[in-house]
């Protein structure tokens, strides 16, 4: 289940995973961590309808994210699932965590030497620069990543420069390595605008900002990745006063718009995927007929 934030995947999935007899297994590298609750959008124990969910809750607001470390945790999921008998359902926003799992990509390495350096030079002058230097690189890259992503930035020019190739190289076409059917949430870019707003509101309306005063505590503001988490980079700033409340909802809502387009953009890259509208009034069943056609018509299991 793909499609970009507040399209309405998770309760999509939680629907398909009961048709299904079916686990949800997150694929969205901020519900990765524990306590990032309201700004993420996790569903409550009680939204998950009694169906277990699985990679939600799993790292510290100080561990840095590691694609490749989520794709073997993600794979012993998927397949101790399927060993089961029970159908793994992955909803999620995060394209590469996506494909982590479904395809055949090995991640390179990293240089601690090199990694330390590009990591100095964002502290001293911020991600605006080095994303300049990335965008000379591997335009396809920055246009993938958000120009405030400081850490996919020093990835990306890590990669470049221990690879001697751009980053966008190291990804090759999709080589699945499970049979899957992939399903898209369609939303219009002006109704997908206006329910980002309604959600950056309920945010702070349901209590982030005393979220991430908790997460302070647990060390938040030296977590690499969490830190810069929409939202939560944003009340960050509005608790030390360098922002307003007002002014960290509205960053949050622009920021969060364009991350959507970007999310959009990728998942559209992939043929494969299989777009329904998110307002259709048979959207459940019409996702079900999709995959049982699929493996019906394909005599997959």
């Amino acid at each position: 289940m793909v499609g970009p934030t507040a399209a309405g995947k998770s309760d999509l999935g939680v629907a398909l995973a009961r048709a299904l007899d079916g686990d949800v297994v997150n694929t969205d590298s901020m519900q990765l961590y524990r306590g990032m609750d309201i700004g993420t959008a996790k569903l409550t124990v009680a939204e998950r309808g009694g169906v277990p969910h699985h990679l939600l809750d799993v790292w510290d607001v100080t561990r840095t994210a590691s694609v490749a470390e989520y794709q073997h945790d993600a794979r012993a999921v998927v397949d101790a699932l399927l060993a089961a008998g029970r159908t793994p359902v992955l909803v999620g926003g995060s394209g590469l965590y996506v494909r982590a799992v479904v395809d055949d990509l090995e991640f390179p390495g990293t240089d601690p030497e090199v990694r330390a350096r590009l990591e100095r030079e964002l502290d001293a002058d911020g991600p605006g620069l080095l994303h300049e230097r990335l965008t000379g690189l591997d335009p396809a890259a920055a246009a993938a990543i958000l120009p405030s992503n400081g850490r996919r930035i020093v990835r990306a020019l890590e990669v470049i420069e221990i690879t001697g190739r751009p980053f966008t190289a190291t990804l090759p076409g999709p080589v699945p390595v499970y049979d899957c059917v992939q399903i898209g949430v369609d939303v219009p870019r002006a109704t997908l605008d206006d329910r980002i707003g309604t959600r950056v509101d309920r945010m702070w309306r349901d209590g982030l900002v005393d979220e991430v005063r908790a997460l302070e505590t647990q060390g938040l503001r030296d977590g690499l990745t969490a830190s810069r988490a929409l939202g939560y980079a944003q009340v960050l700033r509005q608790l030390t006063g360098e922002l307003s409340e007002p002014e960290a909802k509205e960053d949050t809502a622009r920021a969060t718009r364009r991350f959507a387009r970007r999310q959009d953009t990728w998942f559209r890259r992939d043929a494969r995927v299989r777009w329904l509208a998110f307002d259709r009034p048979d959207l459940v069943e019409e996702a079900l007929r999709q995959v049982t056609f699929d493996h019906a018509d394909t005599g997959r299991g």
